[in-house]
């Protein structure tokens, strides 16, 4: 069964740091370009379009962040242990929401300009994981 799995949520305070873990089963994640997505709270968690895209691995390792996130944030990629990681540095409660990651589909090819931030290019979805930024 193709499918991928995030991991690593839960709650953390402010300035902390945090890793999430998106894991791949049925396909090599090196061999796509992986996106992390977010949800803010009060959006319903089936609406994908309400999905913010904040960044990208690509197939190549090139590494894509949204401005919200930049800085803070770093992806990275275990091809050993077919995961990819995006570690969370000095967390804001804004970033609370439930975290995507997302294998980019056919039409996802670089130059990406910002289409790697749409969630649109990307046809497979974990089932998200909590992160709560509070004391």
């Amino acid at each position: 069964q193709v499918q991928l799995v995030e991991s690593g949520g839960g709650l953390v305070q402010p300035g902390g740091s945090l890793t999430l873990s998106c894991t791949a089963s049925g396909l090599s994640l090196n061999q796509y370009h992986i996106g992390w997505f977010r949800l803010a709270p009060g959006k319903d968690r089936e609406e994908v379009s309400r999905r913010e895209g904040i960044s990208c691995i690509s197939d190549t390792g090139n590494t894509y962040y949204s401005d919200a996130v930049k800085g803070r944030l770093t992806i990275s990629r275990d091809s050993a242990k077919n995961t990819v990681y995006l570690q969370m540095n000095d967390p804001k409660p804004e970033d609370t929401a439930i975290y995507f990651c997302a294998k980019g589909g056919t039409y996802l090819m670089e130059p990406f300009g910002k289409s790697w931030s749409r969630w649109h290019r990307y046809d497979l979805w974990g089932q998200g994981t909590q992160v709560t930024v509070g004391s």
